[in-house]
């Protein structure tokens, strides 16, 4: 069985929980295991909260630019999450060239942990822009465990 799903999102805070629990209540479902449920929605939160604060762009205006986007795949034995917003993305990287090593905040700082945090808990992480019209793109995957008697969601 594969399951896809896809959110458009306004950049409010409010978001972040809604995208979070739809992701737990679709790897409860399939029979994750919750320690890499827990895992993937901690990431998740923090790419979303990302989006939240940093995914607009007042200046080019018109619409979309007060959303986000949030897509979920979760294929055999992976998961597949993307966040991609309309702001202007990460300096320094282009669609065809990811974003330099991301660097630990300072211990001082207040912000700039949640992009460390997303490669801590995931097994594969992209950080980019996308192409074109511009805006962020933070994907990441996860090789899924499954919850004990739970049976293995096989690929269609």
């Amino acid at each position: 069985m594969s399951i896809w799903w896809s959110l458009h999102l306004r950049r409010e805070a409010a978001s972040v929980p809604l995208a979070r629990r739809l992701l737990l209540g679709t790897m409860e479902t399939a029979g994750v295991d919750p320690d890499i449920s827990y895992d993937l929605s901690v990431a998740l939160s923090e790419a979303c909260a990302n989006a939240v604060e940093h995914g607009g762009d007042t200046a080019r205006g018109g619409p979309g630019v007060e959303a986000y986007r949030v897509t979920a795949y979760l294929d055999g034995e992976k998961c597949r999450i993307e966040v991609a917003d309309a702001g202007p993305g990460f300096p320094g990287a282009c669609a065809d060239r990811p974003r330099p090593r991301i660097r630990p905040a300072h211990t001082d700082a207040e912000h700039g942990r949640g992009l460390c945090l997303i490669q801590e808990l995931a097994d594969h992480v992209h950080i980019g822009n996308k192409p074109g019209r511009g805006g962020a793109v933070v994907s990441f995957d996860k090789v899924l465990k499954w919850r004990e008697g739970a049976a293995p969601m096989m690929a269609v």
